[in-house]
């Protein structure tokens, strides 16, 4: 995926040395952006191989709603670092995408009351009743629980467009790790918009992408030139059973043709 390594070769040849809360440090660059057109293959780096299955079981932990890891670690441990030892999580993305806190006032008390709002839900309707909108936004930063998270949201908010009968999707992240990070975003997004659109009844548009603090941490950059010398492969296939979103299982994802270089581990900084 050469928008994968173009923005890789940017961070590294533009990037100024930073500290940070890890204790390790980062190359990091401001506001880097990519496009990738979902039409020509599902967005699965190729250059190193990706846990395929991690990935989607991920996304349907998100679709859940749930505020906890109990069930993902079963299939993964990708977020065991953040969880507290009854597997709760301060920061659940799905928890926000589906039971966002929305605080109204009570015309009778003149009192704010707590409703929670899924928006997951709420931009499929616009997509089926209102493709034109532009408020088919995703939010999963909530300004009070970030004061107190041990990891607020990355990838904090997305916004669905539709061109031409083609849903497109685009991610802003305050922060994003080019090397473990990133490539996992990229695959999520763009397999939340495949099956989506699918629900819908639309084609695949592009997703694009920005992050606000791009960057490389010191110890994954041997890692990652050696990414830079490998020649990206074609893009695999996904398929997706026909159905509605929240009733997709792992089952109804099949990934054709995925050829890829041998991994690269990467430490995760906490």
């Amino acid at each position: 995926m050469r928008e994968y390594l173009d923005l890789v070769d940017r961070v590294l040849s533009k990037g100024t040395l930073k500290h940070n809360r890890t204790g390790v440090d980062t190359i990091s660059t401001f506001s880097e952006y990519m496009k990738i057109d979902l039409s020509e293959g599902f967005p699965l780096l190729t250059t190193k191989r990706m846990h395929f299955k991690s990935l989607l079981h991920e996304v349907l932990w998100y679709l859940s709603g749930e505020d906890h890891i109990r069930n993902l670690r079963k299939h993964t441990k990708i977020w065991d670092a953040w969880a507290d030892e009854n597997g709760n999580l301060e920061t659940a993305y799905g928890r926000y995408w589906r039971k966002f806190p929305s605080a109204q006032v009570n015309p009778a008390t003149g009192q704010y009351e707590v409703k929670e709002i899924d928006q997951i839900a709420e931009v499929i309707r616009l997509l089926k009743t209102s493709p034109n909108s532009r408020r088919m936004v995703v939010s999963a930063w909530e300004p009070g629980n970030a004061l107190w998270s041990k990891l607020p949201p990355c990838h904090y908010s997305f916004v669905f467009n539709v061109q031409d009968n083609k849903l497109n999707c685009h991610l802003t992240q305050r922060s994003g790790d080019i090397a473990l990070g990133i490539p996992f975003n990229i695959a999520a997004y763009s397999m939340l918009t495949q099956a989506i659109a699918q629900e819908v009844g639309m084609a695949l548009g592009y997703f694009s992408h920005t992050i606000v603090d791009a960057h490389i941490y010191v110890n994954h950059v041997d890692g990652l030139k050696e990414q830079l010398k490998r020649k990206p492969k074609n893009l695999p296939k996904l398929n997706i059973t026909h159905k509605p979103v929240d009733e997709l299982k792992f089952e109804d994802f099949e990934l054709v043709g995925y050829e890829c270089d041998e991994p690269i581990k990467f430490e995760v900084a906490v």
